[in-house]
């Protein structure tokens, strides 16, 4: 099932069962959009993602960011990464997230895709860190690019494309039912950068 050019409902869900993810579309516009797009390029201390998988440490193409209230640590592919302090960029964008959403954040993990080559393998961001069924949500600059869930039990499949300053929220108890993935493509060849607010469970 792929969802492509579907009316902007943010109260729609768009998950059939076990979770919630709504789309608002773009919440900035194009002009607003390139402006975060090439200061996070420039004032983001971008860092290649490192994983370790069997054992074995990988580097990847694909650059991160994390940044937070408080230097909070987050682990996820066994490694482990230390916030830093919000840019002003970062904060302006946390809170217009936070007014959409009615939702609040004290961390943001940034990629930075160069090219439709890179992607995410099928993963859900279930770290014991993050609030249990928190809301997380994705920003998206650059590139559009396509976004698909699969059911962990079903298999079925979901897809929309996020666009250049659009917002979109998975929440409730989407990680725990639903995997996501962000698919490579060759006819892509401009960055997306992609900025995931969340909430580190400090208790």
């Amino acid at each position: 099932m792929d969802l492509f050019n579907t009316p902007q409902d943010k109260n729609k869900n768009y998950l059939p069962m076990d979770g919630t993810v709504n789309y608002y579309g773009k919440v900035l516009n194009t002009r607003e959009s390139d402006y975060y797009l090439r200061s996070l390029l420039e004032t983001i201390a971008w860092r290649n993602d490192e994983a370790i998988i069997f054992g074995k440490r990988i580097i990847t193409k694909r650059k991160v960011a994390w940044y937070g209230d408080m230097e909070y640590e987050y682990t996820y592919s066994n490694t482990t990464k230390s916030a830093l302090v919000w840019t002003k960029e970062l904060m302006e964008l946390k809170l217009l997230v936070e007014q959409h959403t009615s939702e609040t954040f004290n961390s943001c993990l940034l990629n930075l895709y160069h090219n439709g080559e890179e992607g995410m393998a099928w993963h859900s961001d279930g770290e014991k860190a993050l609030k249990k069924n928190g809301a997380i949500a994705s920003l998206s600059f650059g590139a559009e690019r396509k976004f698909a869930f699969k059911h962990k039990v079903s298999k079925e499949t979901i897809g929309l494309v996020l666009e250049h300053g659009s917002l979109l929220v998975m929440k409730d108890s989407t990680q725990s039912h639903w995997l996501h993935r962000l698919p490579p493509t060759k006819i892509i060849s401009r960055p997306r950068v992609n900025l995931t607010f969340r909430t580190i469970d400090l208790k």
